[in-house]
């Protein structure tokens, strides 16, 4: 301890800032030299669970809340610089003070604030941010989740060194959103997820996300607007999970290294965008269909993307888009999940537009099968079967979430008969009793019923994995 307390008083707090603001406290009782130390400390990460405990009697509760006011108060008395400052704390007890906390870190230079509030925003409980946060030269990452109202800002807002922004379950309005992002000319990274929007009672709704600088994109259930633009030529990552809007009227982004997109349908919906386009009688059904097909606009703006992951839905959807689908030129690595509910219709044509495909990743064999995407696999025996695998690159095949089914056998040997490049595959088995017991049956199948038929023609290695454990390999003749 004397070594430790023998240490610069700059050093001793770059050591605090790695413990829990509590646990930093508590080091005070450590010596009179320690004492003090907690109001230096630049890391400030400050949560009101650490003191409200779930057996702590009600009646008990209101002092210990004044108790973590008090622990607050006197961690922020000094007057030295703050990088990062975090809180998190349910419901309104601390807002008259809350302010005076954030303030206070403002005015002490702080460049990153995470900031959590557990107010319930749709039952009108809110908190209006001290506007002070959207006037700041210094700030570089900003994130609020709950209970936050960030629709009451002006047009004096400016947060020229804003890198990073994630909003959270805040209450927000789109005039204001577009209003904010012109604000940010730093931006860099933006979160968005389960957004509420002051417009979800007009019927039509639309929403531009338009920025030069942003690199990093997450947009997680936002709500579903009619139009959604998307002006980001500078993005290099892209991550959306939402329904389907009614149309992506702009999407801008070509730049694009990895996108992972997430389209949720509901199972009505799907029901309807199978039916002939030519049986459309209804005008919900050829709605579905338009929305549907609209995807493909989107899809056009990642067309130079490297590195592409699909979900289930997603690719179903992508079924109304084969016509339009464009050329994906610079395609690396294209990974897909599956389920049995939903169709692998658009497979053909997304392994045809991918010319420099290197990389195939399933997650899951089994699909709803449809005479669409027997190109594909070897669902449904028709003429020309396969013909789009033949003309794929890929070199490397990985299947995820095996169950040594002979369908899925089966389809591994369908591929194997058609992609000309394959040079590995891989087969990765979950790791519980039951797949436990199929691995020597799978790998029985291997060895005598696919590499002993493709050992004298094939360059093909296999590997069967049971988790991220390697089974068995073998090597192509």
């Amino acid at each position: 301890m004397d070594l430790l307390s023998n240490l610069p008083d700059e050093l001793l707090c770059h050591i605090l800032s790695f413990l829990t603001t509590k646990e930093a406290a508590v080091t005070s009782v450590l010596s009179k030299r320690w004492r003090n130390l907690i109001a230096f400390v630049p890391n400030l990460d400050i949560y009101d669970c650490e003191f409200l405990h779930p057996e702590v009697r009600k009646e008990e509760r209101d002092d210990i809340r004044q108790l973590f006011v008090d622990f607050v108060d006197r961690v922020l008395q000094g007057n030295s610089h703050i990088k990062k400052f975090s809180l998190f704390c349910a419901g309104g007890f601390y807002l008259d003070r809350v302010d005076c906390w954030i303030q206070n870190v403002l005015v002490r230079g702080v460049s990153e604030i995470n900031l959590t509030i557990l107010l319930d925003p749709l039952g009108g409980d809110n908190y209006h941010l001290c506007p002070k946060v959207f006037e700041n030269k210094k700030l570089v990452k900003l994130e609020l989740t709950h209970g936050f109202d960030i629709r009451c800002f002006d047009r004096s807002i400016f947060l020229p060194m804003l890198k990073t922004l994630v909003l959270d379950s805040v209450l927000l309005s789109v005039d204001k959103f577009e209003i904010l992002l012109h604000a940010l000319p730093a931006l860099e990274e933006l979160v968005l997820h389960s957004i509420h929007w002051k417009e979800l009672d007009v019927m039509t709704v639309s929403i531009s996300l338009s920025s030069a600088s942003l690199k990093t994109l997450t947009i997680k259930f936002i709500e579903c607007f009619d139009t959604f633009s998307l002006d980001t030529p500078s993005l290099v990552y892209f991550s959306y999970s939402d329904f389907v809007v009614g149309d992506y009227s702009v999407a801008k982004m070509e730049n694009l290294f990895e996108a992972r997109i997430s389209l949720c349908v509901i199972d009505e919906d799907i029901s309807l965008a199978r039916v002939p386009y030519n049986d459309l009688l209804e005008d919900d059904e050829y709605n579905v269909v338009l929305r549907f097909a609209n995807v493909g606009k989107l899809m056009n703006g990642i067309r130079n993307v490297r590195y592409l992951v699909l979900s289930p839905d997603t690719l179903e959807v992508l079924s109304l888009c084969c016509q339009s689908m464009p050329v994906f030129k610079n395609l690396k690595l294209l990974a897909i999940k599956s389920e049995e509910s939903r169709g692998w219709q658009a497979m053909p044509v997304l392994l045809r537009n991918s010319p420099h495909l290197e990389t195939l990743v399933l997650e899951g064999l089994f699909h709803y099968v449809t005479d669409k995407c027997g190109d594909a696999c070897d669902c449904v025996s028709r003429e020309g079967k396969g013909r789009s695998l033949t003309s794929c690159p890929i070199k490397v095949l990985e299947i995820k979430g095996f169950q040594g089914t002979m369908k899925e056998m089966n389809i591994i040997k369908h591929f194997l008969d058609y992609f000309p490049c394959l040079k590995e595959i891989k087969i990765y088995m979950e790791e519980n009793d039951t797949t436990q017991l199929r691995v020597p049956e799978v790998s029985e199948f291997i060895t005598g019923e696919m590499m002993e038929h493709y050992k004298k023609s094939s360059s093909c290695n296999v590997q069967l994995l049971v988790g991220s454990y390697l089974y068995k390999k073998w090597t192509a003749q």
